[in-house]
């Protein structure tokens, strides 16, 4: 008997955890969409501030951030400088959309899929950065190599797009297209570990990409 009440209140400490950790519209959706959910945690203040870093500032062009979620990476974006007029975010879940717009009422949030992503930038707008937390390594490949071929496209020889994957590995949509500068960083303060890549389509300066990885 005392063994049962032992594991109840193991069970329901976390469950209290769980609680205080993940929002409960995250568990939903994540139990609802499965494939277009990464993780069952949003990411972590620490991981959107390293996705933010990899974006300036001070170029005039749009930042696009896909898979806006919880809108964690969103603030860390408009922490590190970002200015509204410049940030458009595209979500997929409407449940997503109705919390971003709530929260940042300055912003374009945009309620729609990442497959048609050139059909919501403004024609001849530039675009400085793709910021995305697309769980690429989930959905099917011809989905991702639309959602790549997009990133191609808008980001020309001059942004620069920023993937993250819980794959510490190579991912297998590195193969789906030819970058030509890429860098990694493992960021470990994550649920899971996450690894940032960075890569743009900029013909490379010696005719070799750029490649670390840093703790």
């Amino acid at each position: 008997m005392m063994h049962r009440v032992l594991r109840l209140r193991r069970a329901q400490r976390l469950a209290e955890y769980v609680k205080n950790i993940v929002p409960g519209v995250f568990i939903q959706e994540f139990i609802n969409r499965p494939g277009t959910i990464g993780a069952i945690c949003p990411s972590s203040r620490f991981l959107a501030k390293h996705m933010a870093r990899q974006v300036s500032p001070a170029d005039d062009g749009l930042v696009i951030e896909l898979g806006g979620g919880t809108g964690v990476i969103t603030q860390a974006l408009l922490d590190r400088g970002v200015a509204p007029d410049r940030l458009m975010v595209v979500e997929y879940s409407n449940q997503f959309v109705q919390k971003l717009r709530a929260r940042f009422s300055n912003l374009n949030i945009v309620h729609g899929n990442a497959t048609e992503l050139c059909r919501f930038v403004p024609q001849g707008r530039k675009v400085s950065a793709i910021v995305s937390s697309l769980p690429l390594c989930s959905l099917p490949a011809p989905m991702t190599r639309l959602i790549l071929q997009q990133w191609q496209e808008l980001l020309c020889d001059t942004g620069v797009a920023v993937q993250f994957t819980y794959h510490l590995r190579t991912p297998k949509w590195r193969s789906y297209l030819d970058p030509h500068h890429t860098r990694s960083q493992i960021v470990w303060a994550n649920i899971p570990p996450a690894n940032i890549t960075t890569f743009s389509f900029r013909k490379p300066a010696h005719g070799a990409a750029d490649s670390t990885i840093s703790p």
